[in-house]
């Protein structure tokens, strides 16, 4: 079907769209392979979801921002190509689901029209990068991060040197010290910092969730503001360069902090100064969309947060409210069940905003909104409004408001149910524990599998979907993780795993914990600093009668929100392989990436032609070394051992060495014109041979055998 594209959509928008369409076609018509298909998709925010045929949508909202306009086209999309939900998530991302896959390219060229994108929200690149909801209005930030945020997204969008890694990427940027988007769990985490009246951010790298969860390390205090995008972007060269492509569950950034340390990371990324795009990158102050906007006056009223006898409101005004750092403004925060909300009340709550508030909504990481600009004569009727919304519950970012993924509801990668155990854990809580809407300290999360979308492992108390065995019987398990989160220094802490229960005991074993807290926890004490008090064989032994696989009934083989016996259930997922040939494959990605670098030379875009030529070099040198069956784990490792196996033949380097330092020289040249074109030029007249050789090898061999491909790992 044609594609219907506005003129608000960009050059660069449109391209995307338009390919995106022309690829699903191929794939339908069977001239593109699975994989191949699964790997392009993925990077223009589609996702397969556990039904087959349809697809999840991730929409990128960088730092969680979005106007009312743009929820109201979100929440018109849903309606007319998903189910009618908006679903938050903890990367502040709206996720639709339900897709039709031949949909998709529409339903991007409609968010692209309202100016929100697709690009790179899944697959290997850089994330969305989150940031602080309460940034710009923060009484404790030394400065707004907000354009910092989008600067780095900006950045780094359509960088061709985040297009192809190992791996995801994954950036936060706190706006105080509190360091409430969480840059101890992510690849680069910043939070902002003054120093001698310089705007500048301590900088942490190495972290992340999953299976094996890492704590970031201090790469800088104080790093001054200008340099931090280059410093980022010669992180993620490095990555690029030295991370692991093959074994996926050690291809994240982490993994090569840990194995080469600090030191020589940051060493490696000094290395490649001389060749970033920019050395220094001052960031404008202000925003591309003023946070502002929709305040004719910013003169505070004078007038009072209104007094009421109304107990939920009360209750709310302090769980849910606070006063900004510009003095006589407020902002509300919105507790969202599961993160999910109905297309029709975000259209309602899109025309509160234009009512009440700034036009500048965020989307917080766990999982709720934050509106802001609002004056406090105006809070009581706001309130009113909200609550008939179903939007007023109290309890915002407390311990009873859970971080959930969607699990098992619709992820391949689930193993059980996380809407219907959070469920369970929050009516648990507003039946028995009614005054846990002020406890801010305990901090719970839960994630269908060990992968960590709804970040577990930096819970207090955190969840992950399991499963258990009894006999020949095998029941839904919640892995119980404790320690996690903030303690009472500030520090992030990953948590331990302490036992697997039955997923129908979730609220046994939560009641036990939050009571073993009141009795024993000193008064002001941190939860994560009780845990530590208490250790982990103290916490196992008292939820040790809650596993007892002796006592269970008919209903713990049954998993929350379901009637039948449950069966272990794990789909493909976005990492399923397929047959196919994989030197022609890679030839082909060769071939592609030759064709950006010459449309970047084109476009005058110098260092974008260079890194394109260099990933043609690498792509033609991998696919050499696969028709050989030498392993490719890392682009250094296929530059050397290239540059060692076809040494002196025929269309090649003559001697070893040449080809290192043909290739690895990107790092020691400037990317002026001239190298550009040089650069490129070799790449050229490299790529032929590759071809040349291939086609040699198959005259003398005949066709080979089919391989397994799987490289569109995501999660």
């Amino acid at each position: 079907m044609s594609i219907h594209l506005t003129d608000n959509v960009s050059a660069a928008a449109r391209r995307d769209i338009l390919d995106l369409d022309q690829k699903i076609s191929s794939f339908r018509s069977g001239t593109m392979a699975d994989e191949a298909f699964r790997k392009f998709r993925l990077t223009r925010g589609v996702y397969g979801q556990r039904q087959p045929g349809v697809q999840m949508i991730r929409i990128k909202l960088p730092y969680g921002r979005i106007t009312a306009d743009q929820l109201t086209r979100i929440a018109d999309l849903s309606d007319r190509y998903a189910t009618g939900n908006l679903h938050a998530t903890t990367r502040q991302d709206i996720q639709l689901h339900f897709v039709k896959l031949a949909d998709s390219p529409q339903l991007w060229a409609d968010l692209e029209d309202a100016g929100i994108t697709l690009k790179e929200a899944c697959g290997n690149t850089v994330r969305n990068v989150t940031g602080s909801a309460r940034a710009g209005i923060d009484p404790l930030e030394p400065f707004d991060i907000s354009p910092y945020a989008f600067t780095i997204f900006d950045y780094f969008l359509r960088n061709p040197i985040c297009q192809d890694m190992g791996r995801k990427f994954k950036i936060s940027v706190s706006s105080s010290e509190k360091d409430s988007a969480y840059g101890f769990m992510h690849d680069v985490g910043l939070v902002p910092r003054l120093q001698d009246g310089q705007r500048g951010f301590k900088v942490m790298l190495g972290g992340g969730l999953g299976a094996q969860p890492f704590p970031a390390q201090t790469a800088f205090e104080f790093l001054p503001e200008e340099k931090v995008i280059p410093f980022i972007e010669g992180v993620i060269r490095v990555f690029d360069r030295y991370g692991e492509r093959v074994k996926r569950h050690k291809a994240r950034m982490k993994y090569l902090l840990n194995d080469i340390g600090l030191d020589e990371l940051l060493r490696r990324v000094e290395a490649e100064t001389l060749a970033l795009r920019v050395q220094t990158l001052p960031v404008p102050e202000k925003l591309v969309y003023p946070a502002t906007a929709g305040i004719d006056d910013l003169t505070p009223s004078g007038g009072a947060v209104p007094v009421s006898d109304n107990p939920a409101f009360n209750t709310w005004l302090r769980t849910n409210v606070f006063e900004q750092k510009q003095p006589g403004w407020y902002a509300v925060q919105l507790r969202v069940l599961l993160g999910d909300m109905s297309a029709d009340t975000a259209r309602a709550l899109a025309q509160l905003v234009k009512q009440y508030a700034a036009d500048d909504i965020r989307v917080t990481v766990n999982q709720g909104y934050l509106l802001r600009f609002i004056r406090p004569e105006h809070l009581l009727d706001l309130f009113t409004a909200l609550d008939a919304l179903g939007l007023a519950d109290p309890g915002f970012d407390t311990t009873a408001d859970i971080t959930t993924c969607p699990g098992t509801d619709t992820c391949n990668l689930a193993i059980s149910s996380s809407y219907g155990i959070t469920r369970a854990l929050e009516t648990m809580m507003r039946d028995e524990f009614p005054d846990i809407v002020f406890n801010d300290d305990i901090k719970i999360k839960i994630s269908g599998c060990m992968n960590g979308c709804g970040q577990h492992s930096v819970a207090n108390i955190g969840y992950h979907g399991s499963s258990l065995k009894n006999g020949a019987y095998v029941l839904p398990a919640l892995q119980v993780l404790l320690g996690g989160g903030f303690n009472g220094k500030g520090e992030g802490l990953i948590a331990d795993k302490v036992i697997k229960i039955p997923s129908k005991r979730g609220p046994e074993s939560l009641r036990t914990l939050l009571r073993d807290y009141e009795t024993n926890g000193f008064d002001g004490e941190y939860y994560s600093d009780y845990y530590a008090r208490q250790g982990k064989n103290y916490f196992y032994q008292l939820l040790k009668p809650i596993a007892d696989l002796k006592t269970l009934v008919d209903s713990d083989y049954i998993d929350w929100d379901h009637t039948e016996q449950y069966v272990t259930e794990v789909g493909v997922g976005e990492c399923a392989s397929v047959l196919i040939d994989l030197v022609a494959t890679t030839l082909t990605e060769a071939g592609e990436k030759l064709g950006w670098a010459r449309e970047a030379l084109a476009d005058g875009r110098w260092a974008d032609a260079i890194y394109h030529g260099y990933n043609t070099f690498i792509t033609g040198a991998k696919a050499a070394l696969m028709s050989r069956d030498i392993p490719t784990n890392t682009q250094h490792g296929i530059v050397s051992d290239f540059d060692k196996t076809f040494a002196g033949q025929a269309d090649f380097h003559e001697a070893e060495g040449d080809f290192k330092t043909l290739v690895f020289g990107i790092n020691r040249h400037e990317p002026t014109e001239d190298f550009a074109r040089q650069f490129v030029a070799q790449a050229e007249a490299f790529l032929p041979g590759i071809q040349a050789y291939r086609e040699s090898q198959l005259d003398l061999d005949g066709v080979p055998a089919l391989q397994e491909l799987s490289q569109a790992k995501d999660s």
